[in-house]
């Protein structure tokens, strides 16, 4: 098996992100995980929302507003795991 392109790589860095911390990265943390330009990781975000993964960026910026199955704006759906409540679900 090869090694997972860029785009995987994003997918698990953003995933991993929400999960830890309950917040999106940015896309320059992105691009800094990735070990590319912050010029490049912005690239790579718009590429991997356009490849048709469940979530999209706000209007016109590069902020994730939702990344399956997470919100990154607060919803009303909450999600609590062991008494801590720092997710929102889509």
């Amino acid at each position: 098996m090869g090694e997972p392109s860029t785009l995987d790589r994003a997918f698990q860095i953003i995933l991993k992100r929400m999960v830890e911390t309950g917040q999106a990265p940015y896309y320059t943390e992105l691009a800094a995980d990735l070990g590319i330009s912050p010029e490049e990781g912005r690239k790579v975000l718009h590429k991997l929302f356009s490849a048709g993964i469940p979530g999209w960026l706000y209007p016109n910026t590069d902020y994730i507003v939702s990344f399956a199955p997470f919100n990154n704006l607060p919803t009303q759906y909450q999600i609590t795991i062991e008494g801590h409540q720092k997710w929102f679900a889509q």
